[in-house]
């Protein structure tokens, strides 16, 4: 079994898993939201599922590599967009109705935060899967 495709255990993600999830929200989520509350906050957004993508959008049968290079061109097109904003109403504030008011520069700063999050999930998978692999202690390493 490839590392793209190991998990720690039943219920866990995999590194293919997280790929499809970080590429499905570069598109569909953090980008398309902020881009909405910029240009008009009263605009409902589009509705989202990204629990149930993992089963509806078939990510267990998808191709790392293609996922990989798809979120690699998605964010650096994120981006040269963020980069392209002129003067941008960080305030702007939608309304969203289970958490309530959003501004722009919380969006942005979730995004930044949604990413720490799977880095740090892949680097549980990846360290996971080495100990799974090697059989080896990997204390000498230190704490993890």
């Amino acid at each position: 079994q490839s590392q793209s495709e190991w998990r720690s255990r039943k219920g866990r993600w995999n590194l293919l898993e997280i790929a499809c999830h970080l590429r499905d929200e570069e598109q569909e989520d953090f980008k398309a939201r902020l881009a909405s509350v910029l240009e008009d906050p009263t605009k409902p957004f589009t509705p989202i599922d990204p629990s149930s993508w993992v089963e509806s959008r078939n990510y267990q049968q998808q191709k790392f590599e293609v996922v990989k290079r798809a979120f690699f061109e998605e964010r650096l097109a994120s981006i040269a967009w963020l980069e392209s904003l002129v003067n941008p109403k960080w305030d702007n504030t939608y309304i969203h109705p289970t958490l309530g008011p959003m501004t722009a520069h919380l969006i942005l700063s979730n995004w930044l935060a949604h990413d720490y999050l799977h880095i740090r999930q892949i680097l549980n998978v990846k360290y996971n899967y080495l100990q799974f692999t090697s059989r080896e202690s990997l204390s000498y390493a230190g704490v993890w």
